[in-house]
C-alpha cells in the first residue's frame, strides 16, 4: 500500500514537473507572439506609411505631369510665335528692300536721268543760245535739291538722325509733324524732359513703338486725332502712352500682319519685351484705342543736353534746309529746359502740291 503511495506521489510530482515546464513554455510562447504581433504591429505601420507616400508621390508626379504639359504646350506656343515672328522679320526686311530698290529704280533714277538730261541740253544751250539758261539751271537746281530730299527721307525712315542727334522728343515731334501733314490727323505730344536720359536702345523701342502705332491709326482707326503722353510712373518706370479716338477693335481676334513691311503688335510687344519693360493694349466701343508701353527708366546714359546748340548744329548741318527747319525750328523753345514738354499740333498744315518740274 505504501509503495503504490510513492508511486501515485512520484507520477504526481512529475505530472506536476510536466505542467510547470508546460507553463513556462507557454509563457514564453506567449512572449514571443507578442513581440511577433509587436514587430507585425510596426511593419503594418511602416508599410501604411508607405502606401501613403508613394500616394503622395504618384500625385506629385501626376500634377507635375500636367504642369510639364502645360509647359509643354506654353512653350510650343512660344515657338510658333518665334517662328511667325522670324518668318515675319524676314518678310519685313525683303518688303523693306522691295520698297527701297523701286523707290530708287522709279524715284531716284528717274531724278537723275532728268538731271543728265538737262545738263546735256545746258551743254548744247551754252554754246549755241544763253536765252533761257538761267531758268533751265534753276529748274536742274530744283531737280538736285529734290534728289537731295528723297535720300534724306529714304535715310529719315530707316533710321532718323534726329533721334541719335537731338532726342527722342524732337524725334516724335518731327514724325508727328510730317504724320499730321501727311493724314491730316490731329496729333498731340506730352512728355517730360528726363526722358532723353533714357539709354539708345529704350529712344529707339519708343520711337518705334510710336511710328507703328501712329502708322496703324492711320490704316486702320479712322481717328481724328491721337494723343501720345510721355512720364515717369511713381514706381521708377517709365510709360508711353498712345490714345486715338478712333474705331475699337477685339484685342483677342487680332489677325497677323499680313503682305505690309510692319510687324504690329506683336513686333511691338517684342520690343518693348527686350527691353525689360511690358506692353499692353486697352481698346473699347466709343473710346477709341490706347497703346501703353511701360519700360525701365534706369540712370542717365548722357552727361551732354540731348538738345543743345552743338548737338543742333552736328544734327542740322548734314541736312537739307526743309529737313532742318522741319526737324528744330517748329518745336517749342522750352524743350531743352522744361521739365514737360507740351507740342500740340492741332492745325496741321496743308501739304504743297508737287511742282512739275
Amino acid at each position: 500500500m505504501k509503495a503504490k503511495f510513492s508511486t501515485t506521489l512520484a507520477l504526481t510530482r512529475k505530472s506536476l514537473r510536466d505542467a510547470r515546464a508546460a507553463t513556462i513554455r507557454l509563457k514564453q510562447l506567449i512572449e514571443a507572439l507578442s513581440r511577433r504581433t509587436l514587430a507585425l504591429t510596426a511593419s503594418n505601420l511602416k508599410l501604411r506609411r508607405e502606401v501613403v507616400q508613394r500616394k503622395a508621390a504618384e500625385d506629385a508626379l501626376r500634377q507635375s505631369e500636367l504642369h510639364y504639359t502645360r509647359l509643354l504646350k506654353h512653350s510650343d506656343r512660344q515657338q510658333k510665335q518665334l517662328r511667325h515672328l522670324s518668318r515675319q522679320i524676314l518678310s519685313a526686311q525683303e518688303e523693306e528692300r522691295k520698297e527701297i530698290s523701286r523707290e530708287l529704280h522709279d524715284v531716284i533714277a528717274q531724278t537723275l536721268t532728268g538731271i543728265n538730261l538737262r545738263l546735256g541740253m545746258l551743254k548744247k544751250q551754252s554754246t549755241l543760245n544763253t536765252k533761257g539758261l538761267d531758268r533751265n539751271i534753276a529748274l536742274t537746281q530744283k531737280l538736285v535739291e529734290k534728289a537731295v530730299n528723297i535720300v534724306h527721307q529714304f535715310a529719315r525712315e530707316l533710321r532718323p538722325a534726329v533721334l541719335d542727334d537731338l532726342g527722342l522728343i524732337p524725334a516724335l515731334h518731327s514724325f508727328m509733324k510730317s504724320f499730321s501733314e501727311r493724314t491730316g490727323i490731329l496729333t498731340h505730344l506730352s512728355a517730360f524732359a528726363g526722358v532723353e536720359a533714357l539709354d539708345t536702345p529704350r529712344r529707339t523701342v519708343l520711337y518705334r513703338v510710336a511710328q507703328e502705332s501712329l502708322t496703324n491709326v492711320a490704316r486702320h482707326a479712322h481717328a481724328s486725332q491721337v494723343k501720345t503722353t510721355l512720364r515717369k510712373l511713381p514706381n521708377g518706370r517709365l510709360c508711353m502712352k498712345i490714345h486715338d479716338n478712333g474705331k475699337a477693335f477685339d484685342i483677342s481676334h487680332v489677325p497677323p500682319p499680313r503682305g505690309r513691311k510692319h510687324l504690329g503688335l506683336l513686333g511691338m510687344r517684342e520690343r518693348v519685351e527686350m527691353v525689360g519693360g511690358h506692353f499692353d493694349i486697352v481698346s473699347a466701343p466709343g473710346k477709341g484705342t490706347t497703346v501703353i508701353a511701360q519700360i525701365p527708366f534706369g540712370k542717365a546714359a548722357r552727361k551732354k543736353s540731348p538738345i543743345s546748340a552743338s548737338a543742333a548744329t552736328a544734327a542740322t548741318s548734314s541736312m537739307p534746309a526743309s529737313a532742318a527747319t522741319a526737324a528744330t525750328s517748329s518745336m517749342p523753345a522750352s524743350v531743352a529746359t522744361a521739365a514737360t514738354v507740351v507740342v500740340d499740333l492741332s492745325k496741321p498744315p496743308q501739304p504743297d502740291s508737287p511742282e512739275k518740274l
